[in-house]
């Protein structure tokens, strides 16, 4: 009952993600009368659930990067923030980004525990913020001047142009669906991975890691707010921007389908590095910023007439001001969880400085005379050592983020009942043979549980030059310790 309580929120914002943003997978068909609103909402519920439970855990990872919240209460409160922000812009029927909702929770949750905001991330989630509209825009430019250059070529009867339309909605759906799926489920329920509130299962054959039942739960969810509550947003984005035809919301939805996709899909991008092109980042972008995106795109292709600047003002503003709003509740509402209901909203991380670390920190090329200063210094928070870094002018950029890695204590411990619970489907069985070797052994520090399974096995070494190697070892190294992890 305590767990349910604690995912209420995580849901709430869910159902608020599929009654905002999943309309904008169907509704340009919607609105068009191409596709009849319960056949898209139960197409785009089903995918969605699809998408997210099959890509879902990429997008997650720069989240997590970002501000790992730690507790379940935690996570309660940031989700609840981010689910009422966006609840009260569906309110208004604007299309705003549940992302940009979530990280403004994430880092008003960083300023209340005394965690730092990982600026590289942020930065990464910023840029895709900008691009991820552009890029629709183009793409849904480009696909609607090639549609035009098809029907002069073809010279197909409109009669069978109309029919071939509404097939192609029904499908470009279902890929919108399972893109948005892929991208959009870490904004629900990315923050309480790290808390890991389950465990891993096998349902119907099919075996499911402790996250991809989260994002079970998360995603049946988003579809029942698409069934129930999606019919405002599709209003706006449909009509109210600018008159869609039949053809420009199928380019519409295509368009937001494959900017989802390109920086959602975990295939689409290990197969890019395997081959070695560059990838787009895992980033959960916003559906909202892509489907106006390519509103615009087609806007533009007809000669940028007729588009509705003063609703477009609206929805940019919904956007500037949804992060900031989310931050500002989520610090509010975590102060009242911690100090009124009594509820732990995060865990300390503590930073000790002992041998081992001094000993560690002294083989990365680091001068003694820096480390010495630290030896048996202990920082209740990453901000208090972080203060003290950087009012000691001698250490670089470089220095300070190794200081603050080694110097975290994170208890891990290896036993025997955690390790019957482990899911083997993604792990080989050199580095499942390391790990029951390792049964009964405890570690204060997180590297040094990473420099014992490498020793162990060279197929835990995650500092391989293959970056879409290295990734994946960091991926199940990151699941290894959450499983293992000392509360």
């Amino acid at each position: 009952m305590l767990l349910l309580i604690y995912l209420s929120s995580g849901l709430f914002l869910a159902w608020s993600l599929g009654a905002n943003n999943a309309a904008n997978v169907f509704g340009p068909a919607v609105s068009t009368k191409m596709v009849k609103f319960r056949t898209a909402a139960l197409l785009t519920s089903f995918f969605v659930i699809i998408g997210a439970v099959y890509e879902g855990a990429g997008a997650s990872q720069t989240l997590g990067k970002l501000g790992s919240v730690d507790a379940l209460g935690g996570a309660f409160t940031v989700a609840l923030a981010a689910a009422i922000t966006v609840a009260g812009m569906t309110k208004m029927g604007l299309p705003v980004s549940t992302s940009q909702a979530i990280v403004g929770g994430i880092i008003g949750w960083n300023f209340f525990s005394g965690s730092l905001t990982d600026f590289s991330a942020l930065s990464k989630i910023f840029g895709t913020w900008v691009i991820c509209p552009i890029l629709a825009a183009i793409f849904s430019f480009i696909f609607y001047k090639f549609y035009l250059y098809f029907i002069v070529r073809s010279k197909v009867h409109l009669l069978r142009i109309d029919a071939y339309t509404r097939f192609f909605y029904l499908a470009v759906t279902a890929f919108g669906a399972y893109s948005l799926g892929a991208n959009n489920i870490a904004n629900a329920m990315g923050v309480f991975v790290p808390a890991a509130p389950f465990h891993d299962i096998s349902l119907a054959g099919i075996d499911l890691s402790g996250t991809q039942v989260l994002f079970l739960i998360g995603s049946i969810a988003i579809g029942f707010g698409v069934i129930t509550y999606s019919h405002n947003v599709i209003r706006t984005v449909g009509n109210d921007l600018f008159r869609l035809s039949s053809v420009g919301g199928l380019i519409v939805i295509l368009a937001e389908a494959w900017v989802l996709f390109i920086f959602g899909s975990q295939s689409l991008h290990d197969w890019m590095l395997a081959h070695h092109l560059p990838a787009f980042p895992l980033v959960p972008v916003s559906s909202s910023q892509a489907v106006v995106g390519g509103v615009i795109g087609i806007a533009v292709a007809k000669g940028g007439r007729n588009i509705q600047f003063r609703v477009l003002g609206r929805i940019s503003m919904g956007w500037i001001t949804t992060p900031v709003i989310a931050c500002i509740i989520t610090f509010v509402l975590l102060f009242f969880v911690q100090n009124v209901f009594d509820q732990k909203v995060h865990n300390e991380t503590i930073y000790d400085f002992g041998n081992p670390v001094i000993r560690e920190l002294s083989t990365h090329e680091i001068d003694y005379e820096k480390i010495e200063p630290l030896k048996g210094a202990t920082f209740k928070n990453a901000r208090a050592l972080h203060a003290y870094l950087s009012n000691v002018d001698q250490y670089t950029q470089p220095e300070k983020e190794l200081i603050m890695l080694y110097g975290a204590l994170d208890p891990i411990e290896i036993t025997p009942a955690k390790f019957k619970l482990i899911s083997y489907k993604n792990l080989n069985e050199s580095q499942i043979s390391a790990l029951e070797k390792m049964i009964g052994r405890k570690f204060r520090y997180r590297w040094q549980f990473e420099q014992a399974l490498a020793d162990e096995c060279d197929s835990w070494n995650a500092r391989s030059k293959d970056k879409g190697k290295k990734d994946e070892i960091r991926q199940r190294i990151d699941y290894i310790v959450n499983h293992f992890r000392v509360d």
